[in-house]
């Protein structure tokens, strides 16, 4: 999948990815996608929640070996 911009957040607890997740959707523009890695398990409801509550579309999750690959759209202004 295409993305413009990826966070590392790996090996980080929550609330680490989401917050490193917030960052990144304010350093692209609207429409853009991020890809966000998280090894936490917990990351997989918590990006849910986060797209769900704030209008931002994960388009897709992938997760091998542990590792949870996210990519959300952010929500057009």
């Amino acid at each position: 999948m295409e993305f413009d911009k990826e966070l590392d957040a790996r090996n980080l607890n929550c609330p680490l990815p989401i917050l490193r997740c917030k960052k990144g959707l304010s350093e692209i523009a609207a429409t853009q996608t991020l890809k966000i890695m998280a090894t936490d398990p917990g990351s997989v409801k918590d990006f849910q929640a986060f797209c769900k509550q704030t209008g931002h579309e994960l388009l897709q999750l992938d997760e091998a070996d542990g590792l949870f690959t996210f990519y959300i759209k952010k929500r057009a202004d």
